[in-house]
């Protein structure tokens, strides 16, 4: 099992990592300043012309055609080199859960008309999939969307839609057989600016305040048919299809934020004296940060298996459930741990109290830690109504 990536691989993510140090400095975490779209706008453009905002796309529509393991070390370079995990995050979220539906379920006129520029850093994407009332529960949708000849018409709101604030084009699920379950689902292109459809004011979030997230509304939004992607019925499967890309590739930015944190967690036990002794030489101390140095490494593991299944187009559920688990949980204790060693300099803001803050929804977005658990057991063949067989 080689752990190692190739040539190509290290050289594109040791640019990735300067880039990012050079282009995008800031943490993005000011929490009531108004949103500045156009420096967004400013910062996605390069990250385009970096190659960023596609990479996965295939190269015949403006994308790099990286694999899932080289997206996914794109990412964790992405997420080492800049402080802002907010854009990191509104970059992957535009990539995996907008970008490669339309890769893998849109007609060839789709594909041309919307890649290039998606790729290019022209245009940002959205995917719209939450609703109040349907988060965890992805196939109880209420937004709706009426077949009317050549159109579907769609009537109902999404919340928690990362990009949406600054989004040009949508992929949106709505449910076309509401009592349809499973095929009852459609998935839908939507521009931004298409009358019926409106977006909400940006969240003021606890953490990713470099994403702007906001709701989504739909009344009376009229759709060419032209738009589906794929067919009618099969947006639970362009859905699943997304969310396995999300779950591996765009959580391996916190494995970059993890490692740089956990390098200046380092340095800094190194230098902080109390007792006339580096509080690194406490075994405390040091303890703690040989936790947080296990729980990364084995988070990595986890997300770089999914990644190498995912390329080779294994349909292995547990993977990928397994690795978002992992690395959005040791994301949070890392945070905690980072805090901890800096006593009162944690509890103000720097490096380990935005990463803190920033580590906190990846336990929630793309599936809760206890979906995953629910999904990894299914696939085990656990919690099923089946009585077992007894043998007397």
């Amino acid at each position: 099992m080689n752990l190692e990536f190739d040539a190509d691989t290290e050289e594109m993510r040791a640019m990735v990592v300067a880039f990012a140090q050079r282009e995008l400095a800031g943490r993005g975490d000011t929490a009531r300043a108004p949103f500045d779209t156009a420096g967004f706008r400013r910062r996605w453009r390069r990250a385009g012309e970096q190659g960023l905002v596609g990479g996965a796309v295939p190269a015949d529509y403006g994308g790099s055609g990286l694999d899932a393991v080289a997206s996914s070390a794109v990412m964790e370079a992405l997420g080492y080199g800049g402080e802002d995990t907010g854009f990191a995050f509104s970059v992957a979220a535009h990539l995996f859960a907008a970008l490669m539906p339309v890769v893998e379920f849109g007609t060839e006129e789709q594909k041309r008309e919307w890649l290039p520029g998606l790729c290019s850093g022209e245009l940002i994407a959205a995917h719209g999939i939450t609703e109040p009332e349907a988060g965890s529960d992805a196939l109880s949708l209420r937004t709706r969307a009426e077949r009317k000849g050549d159109e579907y018409v769609l009537h109902g709101s999404k919340c928690f839609t990362t990009n949406a604030p600054v989004a040009d084009v949508f992929v949106v699920q709505a449910a076309t057989e509401p009592s349809g379950g499973f095929f009852g689902l459609t998935a839908f292109v939507v521009e931004a600016g298409t009358p019926g459809l409106s977006v909400g004011a940006p969240y003021d979030k606890v953490g990713l305040r470099g994403s702007p997230t906001a709701d989504v509304h739909f009344d009376g939004c009229v759709v060419p048919a032209g738009r589906v992607l794929g067919t009618e019925g099969a947006g639970a499967t362009v859905f699943s299809a997304s969310m396995k890309w999300e779950r591996v590739c765009l959580f391996a930015i916190y494995l970059g934020a993890m490692r740089r944190v956990l390098e200046s967690t380092i340095a800094y036990a190194k230098e902080r004296e109390q007792f006339g002794s580096p509080i690194g030489g406490f075994q405390a101390v040091g303890h703690r940060i040989v936790d947080m140095t296990l729980r990364l490494e084995s988070a990595r593991l986890l997300l770089y298996k999914a990644a190498r299944g995912l390329a080779r187009g294994d349909q292995d559920e547990i993977a990928p459930a397994l690795a978002k688990l992992a690395v959005s949980e040791a994301a949070v204790q890392l945070g905690l741990d980072a805090v901890q060693v800096r006593g009162g300099l944690g509890m103000v803001g720097g490096e380990a109290e935005t990463f803190l803050r920033d580590a906190l929804p990846a336990r929630v977005f793309s599936g809760t830690s206890e979906i995953q658990k629910n999904n990894v057991a299914r696939a085990l063949g656990l919690g099923s109504n089946r009585r077992p067989n007894r043998r007397r």
